[in-house]
């Protein structure tokens, strides 16, 4: 007799879900996204993986964590380009969701509507800790949530905050270690002090 898991079972079954993998910088959204994608293409599952355009950080095409993990996908400028690419697809992985329009959400509801499952990997902060581009509305319609930590580089705590280490206002600034660091919310509080102090 063969017992499956709940995991294999959902990996193999066609049931349209959203699942939403949020949280800080460095936290591990990317490598959790691909670990979940791998294991649905094990499971002889038809999937695809999307990502912005503008993040060419590690690679133009691939989807790659921070520390190194990699799955091929597709580059994309706007989310209505996912629908033209998925009329076969059991399971659609999306990286950096923050960076998409907001009619990512509705693209998303169609696709698990559809029987689809959707992963999305994305973060829910900006460097100001305000909720980010669609991912407030993804995580309302998710069938799951998954808040991923990374470790507060100030005092180690769980860190849930993405602090900005150079002056600029734009939202959106690609960055790596050199340009932001992951803290805790009482440490995020002391260096936003310690920036404005400085910009004074």
């Amino acid at each position: 007799m063969v017992l499956f898991s709940e995991d294999h079972n959902q990996e193999t079954r066609r049931r349209g879900r959203i699942e939403v993998i949020c949280g800080s910088m460095f936290s591990g959204k990317t490598e959790e996204l691909i670990r979940r994608l791998k294991r649905a293409k094990f499971a002889r599952q038809r999937v695809e993986i999307f990502k912005p355009a503008i993040d060419t950080r590690y690679s133009e095409g691939d989807v790659v964590s921070h520390d190194s993990h990699s799955i091929a996908s597709t580059p994309i400028d706007a989310s209505a380009s996912i629908l033209l690419f998925t009329s076969e697809i059991d399971v659609v992985g999306i990286d950096e969701a923050q960076f998409f329009d907001e009619g990512l959400v509705e693209v998303c509801n169609e696709l698990a509507n559809n029987g689809v499952r959707v992963i999305i990997a994305g973060l829910d902060m900006d460097f100001r800790g305000k909720p980010f581009g669609p991912m407030p509305a993804l995580c309302a319609i998710a069938d799951e949530v998954s808040k991923v930590h990374a470790i507060c580089v100030k005092c180690g705590s769980l860190a849930s905050f993405s602090h900005r280490t150079v002056k600029n206002d734009k939202q959106v600034m690609l960055g790596e270690t050199q340009e932001y660091e992951p803290l805790c919310r009482a440490c995020y509080l002391e260096a936003l002090e310690e920036d404005e102090q400085r910009n004074n």
